[in-house]
């Protein structure tokens, strides 16, 4: 990829747990990529399909959702929730031809924040080898090992 590229990535971060990592490894003078921009929310069960969908049709390289660690969400059911969504999005990401793996969930506790720094870093240089968001570039889908769509071979006027 060029060396240039610096990916834009959002962070969706609950309250209890991914947020509170996030400031941990902050007030521990931790580092992690500064293109990684946190968003704030009460609970990754209120991170809706749209949400992640509308960052990246706004050039978004790459979205992060980061929870509670599974069975110890603090609303029960909220990061299951969001693990649903998220196998979601990356079915309909599939679909449309921008590649699923630019967008990934993660479960940590509020302790974990030198996991914080690593999920975040992974996750950056995942993004780097994928490159640009095609939307960003406005040139469509992605290539990548893909099954051949056959809804093209089958429908009229193909």
């Amino acid at each position: 990829m060029k060396e240039d590229f610096e990916p834009e990535i959002l962070a969706f971060c609950c309250n209890y747990c991914a947020y509170a990592a996030a400031d941990l490894a902050g007030s521990m003078r931790m580092k992690y990529p500064a293109n990684v921009k946190i968003l704030h929310v009460p609970c990754t069960g209120r991170v809706d399909v749209l949400h992640l969908l509308q960052a990246l049709e706004q050039g978004i390289d790459g979205v992060m959702v980061a929870g509670c660690l599974e069975g110890n969400c603090h609303f029960e059911t909220g990061n299951l929730r969001a693990r649903r969504r998220m196998e979601s999005a990356k079915r309909i990401l599939q679909e449309i031809g921008i590649h699923p793996e630019r967008v990934e969930m993660y479960n940590l506790s509020a302790a974990m924040a030198k996991r914080f720094t690593e999920i975040t870093t992974e996750f950056t240089e995942r993004i780097n080898k994928l490159g640009p968001s095609p939307v960003k570039l406005k040139k469509g889908r992605e290539r990548w090992g893909r099954p051949a769509e056959k809804a093209k071979e089958g429908s009229p006027g193909a």
